[in-house]
């Protein structure tokens, strides 16, 4: 089935000329991921490979975000017993492996940043081979303050060691402008400016023949599959479901029901400056 034929239940997509755009359609939700979104993204990415009028597809987010995490609303109260941490491990395991099909596929896909863009949002950013952001955007992976880590872990190969420690050692977020600073996004420029600027290098990018450009992301990803990324990500995954088994978890999870998910993640981030992102001063 062509790209044009197909339509999709949480996202939105529109070719423009060699272009693909794809809106993440949750707003409600800050387009959070679930399964189906994660699998409808992959698709797309995917059928737009084996397009020849797709040279190229951008990501972004309907509402004020771009995307803030994983779908992780408590249920009112358990109806089933957990998954067990094998169960678990099996399952992020599906799920980074999933976002590595977007780091796979034939095509070149920027992450367009608005609002905010954090942990699981990061994981889905940072699988794209740019990205792009608002100056103003709230980017970090806050949800380790209560267990986990990255399930993919992308961070050593976008911001290296140092910065990749010092934002996953203390889930703080940073800004847009930051963002750029530290290798994390290639760009920031102000929100008004965002569309164009992204569609602009879409289409420098779309003006490359598609197996020219297929072979050159392929080539420096594969250069990255040596440095250890595909190991490192058979790992994360796992150690994943083992951090989230940590106390820290299952007394957020009890506080959420207690309280409502948007009171526990403000009473979690209250010691950590307020939740106020790093930022690089203006010149």
């Amino acid at each position: 089935m062509a790209l044009a034929d197909v339509t999709y239940e949480m996202i939105l997509v529109e070719q423009l000329d060699r272009v693909v755009r794809v809106t993440l359609n949750r707003p409600e939700k800050r387009n959070a991921i679930c399964n189906t979104l994660q699998d409808e993204v992959i698709d797309v990415v995917e059928r737009g490979a084996d397009d020849p009028s797709a040279h190229v597809v951008i990501i972004r987010g309907a509402g004020p975000s771009f995307c803030t995490g994983y779908d992780v609303t408590p249920a009112s109260a358990p109806t089933t017993e957990a998954p067990s941490v094998p169960r678990r491990a099996i399952g992020t395991l599906r799920l980074a492996r999933g976002w590595s099909r977007i780091w796979d596929a034939h095509i070149p896909v920027i992450a367009q940043i608005h609002g905010h863009c954090l942990a699981g949002g990061t994981d889905l950013a940072q699988h794209c081979d740019l990205i792009l952001t608002a100056d103003d955007a709230t980017i970090g992976f806050p949800a380790i303050r209560m267990g986990g880590t990255p399930p993919t872990n992308m961070w050593l190969y976008n911001v290296g060691p140092q910065w990749a420690k010092r934002l996953l050692l203390t889930g703080d977020t940073f800004t847009g402008r930051f963002a750029a600073k530290i290798g994390f996004a290639l760009e920031a420029v102000p929100p008004a400016e965002l569309d164009d600027h992204v569609m602009a290098l879409a289409s420098r990018i779309a003006a490359v023949g598609r197996d020219i450009v297929a072979i050159n992301k392929f080539v420096i990803n594969k250069g990255l599959g040596l440095m250890g990324r595909d190991t490192l990500q058979e790992l994360a995954a796992p150690l994943d479901a083992i951090a989230n088994q940590a106390t820290e978890m299952a007394e957020f999870n009890a506080r959420a029901r207690e309280v409502g998910i948007a009171s526990a993640f403000k009473e979690r981030d209250a010691p950590f400056r307020s939740g106020v992102p790093l930022d690089t001063p203006e010149p």
